[in-house]
């Protein structure tokens, strides 16, 4: 018999359609397990549930303070104690609490998976029933270690990915990608299938973490004309600003000093705030532009996810005051999270 901490906190999967409006509800994360019975029976009679649902909301309306609740829940139940953990969560933030739970889970030492559902699960098209089945398989087969997100684009072969590597959905879309399109398996016909993606080492013992994630980190996506004068960094911990798909963002000041992100950064240097910098992929050469934001003084977070390199922000201003320790905790690879 497997014992599966199953953690609901709403989102579509904990939904009901009803004249029109989607919202959660208090019998629809249940009838997820009573589906999964009805539907999965052979699946599901070596297998026993044990449920709570700490919090309830669509996901779009998660703060950095839903975290620690979801976390403080968890652990209370002892999750090693588990043969395995399933989140059940929304879409829309689905990225940032995967990554969330990843590092500060990373030393937890049976898997936890999220799930979520692109439609209420009455719905004939939604994959939500799907992705908790092949949770539920991950966990029984193969039992590693560490946070995951099962989920089945439409269409597509359902996919397995690492926490740490999940982008957010495409626009327009409900698909879900790892970062450079590499997931960790894919799950077909009750089989899974391995992609080619190494599992990570084990790096050092990091110090042990609070569930504290900080809400005082200001993220700027780059757009044609972004105005830095509508930005204040007054009672911010930090800054850091997306970047085009090149690891890029404009470093001239020929447009005016309110558009460029080389005055924004000397701005914020005045006031000691830091920023940082990402997506990008670290390599022997960089455009001009990346060279100059670096010269001027942000700092690049490598490899990581813009989603990853938020959460990890938090997570490290929420525990940490010192810079040295600040900068050593983003630069040690807590979840696999380097691409």
């Amino acid at each position: 018999m497997k014992h599966i901490l199953v953690v609901f906190t709403g989102g579509t999967i904990g939904s009901a359609a009803s004249a029109g409006t989607i919202k959660p509800s208090a019998s629809a994360p249940f009838k997820l397990l009573s589906e999964f019975e009805r539907r999965f029976p052979e699946a599901a009679e070596d297998i026993a549930f044990d449920p709570i649902e700490p919090i309830r909301l669509l996901s779009e309306n998660l703060a950095p303070a839903a975290w620690p609740v979801m976390i403080e829940a968890i652990e209370a139940k002892q999750p090693d104690r588990y043969d395995g953990v399933i989140v059940t969560h929304g879409t829309d933030t689905l990225a940032y609490t995967a990554a969330a739970l990843s590092f500060y889970f990373h030393g937890l030492k049976v898997p936890l998976l999220l799930v979520s559902s692109d439609y209420p699960l009455d719905h004939p098209q939604a994959n939500g029933l799907d992705n908790f089945h092949c949770a539920v398989d991950f966990i029984r087969e193969i039992k590693e270690a560490g946070v995951f997100v099962s989920y089945r684009n439409q269409g597509q072969t359902l996919q397995v990915h690492r926490g740490t590597r999940l982008a957010s959905s495409l626009q327009l879309s409900g698909d879900f990608v790892s970062v450079r399109g590499q997931s960790y398996m894919e799950y077909a016909g009750g089989r899974f299938i391995g992609t080619g993606m190494p599992a990570f080492e084990r790096q050092a013992e990091l110090p042990e973490l609070k569930p504290l994630f900080s809400d005082r980190i200001l993220m700027i996506r780059p757009y044609p004309g972004l105005d830095y004068a509508h930005f204040s960094v007054d009672g911010v911990d930090a800054v850091l600003h997306d970047l085009y798909h090149s690891g890029t963002a404009c470093s001239t000041r020929q447009w005016g000093d309110n558009h460029s992100l080389l005055a924004f950064i000397e701005r914020c240097r005045r006031q000691g705030v830091k920023v940082y910098l990402a997506p990008a992929r670290q390599s022997p050469d960089a455009y001009e532009s990346t060279r100059f934001l670096l010269d001027a003084g942000a700092e690049m977070i490598w490899n990581m996810s813009i989603e990853a390199a938020y959460v990890k922000l938090a997570l490290a201003y929420g525990n940490f005051q010192a810079e040295q320790d600040i900068a050593a905790f983003l630069a040690t690879d807590s979840a696999g999270e380097h691409v």
